[in-house]
């Protein structure tokens, strides 16, 4: 690709630079005909004026009887010829002046036409970068993709009935790691095949025993008291979702990333799930939508799929230390495996200042269902919007019909009256989506999911009245499109009013039917040509498209005719040709319900988000083991 652009830049380059030197010999030579034309004419006139003073000296030296005929006539005779020269120099001078207005009008097209090679070169180098970084997030994605489903793959290996490690694994203690000790937590009490292996051991103490089951106990305490919490509407705290921040410093701290086996994970799913049964609740969908879209960039920017070495059991301490000598130890540790950093003064605080964890199956798991639950809530929000907008659309793409003949006899009134209740359908439109609008805002939603809900709600608009613009006739009249017209300028004033930061390119989604309307409400249609049609007027529309509008198009208004008789030949030959090619030949369009976003976008579209200084919740806000909620950064 970059080969081509170079070579297209050298052409370019070579055609720019010979265009401007035929242009400046052209003008040049024009400038020097020019000249001499000039010099040509100021010689005809030197040698009239020359003549006519010879003739006034001989006719006044001429005797009287001789003064009259031959000079008179020599003379004029003279003058004649000069005058008929003078005529032609001025009509050469003439002709001159328009070959370097040409030559002037050519080079300015020229100019144009380089104006639109730039331009062209421009958007292609755009295009490449664009396709560059498309291929960079590509290849990333497959990356991580790749490495976390090696971590599924081993682990569902390790944990088949018929796996060779579940037979092979040595016989020693298993200690998990605890908020007090740094080590994990499995976050569920030990399992009778725990307590076995731990059995099997005959250098363990038992008095660590009790010790470590009241550390889990505890664990669970605390995970089931996180639990109720996030059941509750938690709101928002400088514009950040209190529920996602606490979720992740709790899962940080309580190391259960690096887990095989723990349950937390599910019981917040579960959580999401019960709260977003009620589809028809937007404000608390918008809610877990902020949620879920904070929690997912936050594990996205810590969690790192190690492969099979993430499933190498960590390095087990001694068994003959005590529980609290392994206790002290991790206090001793270094700072970046630091799951007790919080003693330190030193808490979590930028998003750039996360540190990465290698995550295990249960963790990876979870950032796949938090994503599933992301999507399935974007989805819900926008098909709410969709159904509440969905009837409004079918009132509006119909205007009430009118006719000459009615507005004679008075029925202009009616009219009026049929055209307030129409626009009042728009403006419920704009209402609906006022109210969204505002609902996402009050629920801090990322303003690019903002964005993604109403482009695709336009997309959704256009596709509509599009397509009822296709296939009823009684749409396609002059005054239907000016009442159709008249609604898009309601939507394109909403756009304006949500500014781009929410309604991003929500406006361009409806080039179809705004095309399609700017036909119908033009004047003179006869008189277009098809280039101008398909080039100017409607360049996004097929010709299938524009042949179906073309050929459905009545005037209830001025009664004009629709375009002429040799556009629409044109335009079957051009359907001909398109049938022949495998083009389709279906002219309505599609809407699209896919989920217009993946995880790698929220990250870079999202600004950073600081879970640190997090007021916790009064619910957890003096319990001891939520302590470290309470940290502040340097």
């Amino acid at each position: 690709m970059g080969v081509t652009i170079l070579d297209f830049v050298s052409l370019f380059s070579k055609i720019q630079t010979d265009l401007e030197e035929s242009k400046a010999q052209e003008i040049a030579k024009l400038q020097d005909t020019l000249h001499a034309m000039q010099i040509q004419v100021e010689e005809a006139h030197a040698r009239v004026i020359k003549e006519q003073e010879a003739a006034r000296k001989a006719i006044e030296e001429a005797p009287p009887v001789v003064k009259e005929t031959p000079v008179i006539v020599q003379d004029t005779a003279k003058i004649d010829s000069l005058t008929a020269e003078v005529e032609s120099l001025k009509a050469s001078l003439l002709s001159e002046r328009r070959a370097a207005e040409e030559a002037r009008k050519a080079g300015t097209d020229a100019e144009v036409r380089n104006a639109e090679l730039v331009n062209k070169l421009e958007d292609s180098e755009r295009k490449v970068d664009q396709l560059q970084d498309s291929v960079q997030r590509l290849e990333e994605k497959l990356s991580n993709t790749e490495s976390e489903n090696q971590v599924l793959r081993q682990q569902a290996l390790t944990m088949s009935p018929t796996g060779k490690q579940l037979s092979t694994r040595p016989k020693t203690t298993i200690i998990q790691r605890t908020p007090e000790n740094g080590n994990v937590v499995h976050g569920e009490p030990k399992t009778p095949k725990d307590m076995t292996l731990a059995a099997s051991n005959p250098r363990e103490p038992e008095s660590e025993e009790k010790p470590q089951k009241s550390l889990n106990e505890k664990q669970q305490e605390n995970q089931d008291l996180l639990i109720k919490c996030i059941t509750q509407d938690l709101g928002f705290s400088g514009g950040k979702p209190i529920a996602a921040c606490v979720i992740y410093k709790c899962l940080l701290h309580w190391r259960s990333f690096e887990v095989e086996r723990t349950s937390v994970f599910d019981r917040i799913i579960q959580t999401i799930a019960s709260a977003i049964e009620v589809q028809e609740n937007n404000d608390v969908l918008a809610y877990w939508l902020s949620n879920t879209s904070t929690l997912l960039l936050l594990l996205q920017h810590t969690l790192k799929a190690s492969g099979a070495a993430s499933l190498t059991p960590q390095r087990r301490r001694s068994t003959s230390a005590s529980l609290f000598g392994r206790m002290s130890q991790g206090l001793r540790g270094s700072p970046q495996g630091a799951g007790l950093s919080f003693l330190n003064g030193r808490v979590l605080g930028r998003l750039d200042d996360l540190r990465q964890v290698e995550a295990k199956y249960p963790a990876l798991l979870f950032k796949q269902q938090l994503t599933a639950f992301l999507e399935k809530i974007y989805g819900m929000i926008r098909d709410n919007l969709k159904k509440e907008i969905s009837p409004l659309l079918g009132l509006c793409i119909q205007a009430p019909r009118t006719s000459r003949a009615s507005l004679v006899k008075g029925r202009s009134q009616a009219n009026a009256v049929a055209q307030q209740a129409l626009a009042a359908h728009w403006q419920s439109i704009v209402k609906s989506l006022n109210n969204y609008l505002k609902m996402m805002k009050a629920n801090y939603v990322p303003p690019f999911l903002v964005r993604k809900v109403f482009t695709q709600i336009f997309s959704f608009m256009n596709v509509q009245l599009f397509n009822s613009l296709l296939l009823r006739r009684e749409c396609c009249s002059f005054s239907n499109g000016e009442y159709v017209k008249a609604g898009l300028a309601e939507l394109e004033q909403w756009c304006c009013s949500a500014t781009e930061e929410y309604a991003g390119s929500a406006w361009d989604e409806l080039k179809h039917i705004r095309q399609a309307v700017g036909f119908l409400v033009i004047h003179q249609k006869p008189k277009k040509t098809l280039n101008e049609i398909t080039n100017e007027l409607c360049p996004v529309l097929s010709i299938q498209q524009l042949y179906r509008i073309s050929t459905m198009y009545w005037d209830d208004k001025y009664g004009t005719h629709s375009v002429s008789t040799d556009v629409i030949s044109s335009m079957r030959v051009m359907m001909t040709e398109d049938s022949n090619n495998a083009i389709s030949s279906s002219f309505l369009l599609d809407d699209d319900s896919s989920i217009p976003f993946s995880v790698d976008d929220i990250s870079k579209s999202m600004e950073q988000v600081e879970v640190a200084d997090i007021e916790p919740p009064p619910l957890i806000r003096d319990n001891s083991g939520f302590a470290f909620l309470h940290q502040r950064t340097d």
